[in-house]
């Protein structure tokens, strides 16, 4: 989980291509390329969202979801209210209201508490995990890490 404060994308997609046994000639033709622009993408740090999309489309992996998970971990949603002291106008975006913590944070959160790394209280000033949310997880997972 640590590997989602700085995220490579390249290597996240790299990593996948070797689990999925996707030929590369069957990468070049569905991105109408060579082979070694497909390498060139596995060194990239950063990729372009349609080119991301279609990766996760090839692979049956939602690469977008690393990104979320980061926001969750490192810029929780009460915290991206950058200036609080102006009033809040309606956006024309999708609100969303929950966050959406996959098991892998959870287990992080678990194993930082569990490791002492971290108490309770600096997890939800620092992650801002609701206390009862946090609590129920550590009823629920404490023995799954």
């Amino acid at each position: 989980m640590e590997s989602l404060k700085q995220i490579h994308i390249g290597t996240f997609i790299e990593k996948r291509v070797k689990e999925t046994n996707i030929s590369l000639s069957r990468l070049c033709n569905y991105f109408n390329c060579d082979g070694r622009q497909i390498e060139n993408m596995y060194q990239c740090e950063f990729l372009d969202s349609h080119i991301i999309l279609k990766w996760s489309k090839i692979l049956n992996y939602d690469f977008f979801r690393l990104y979320t998970q980061h926001l969750i971990l490192y810029s929780p949603q009460q915290s991206m209210g950058y200036n609080s002291t102006s009033l809040i106008e309606k956006s024309g975006l999708p609100e969303f209201r929950k966050n959406i913590y996959t098991k892998e944070i959870i287990l992080f959160i678990m194993e930082l508490l569990e490791t002492n790394i971290k108490t309770k209280a600096q997890v939800i000033q620092e992650y801002n995990i609701p206390k009862t949310t946090l609590y129920k997880w550590f009823n629920k997972y404490r023995n799954l890490n």
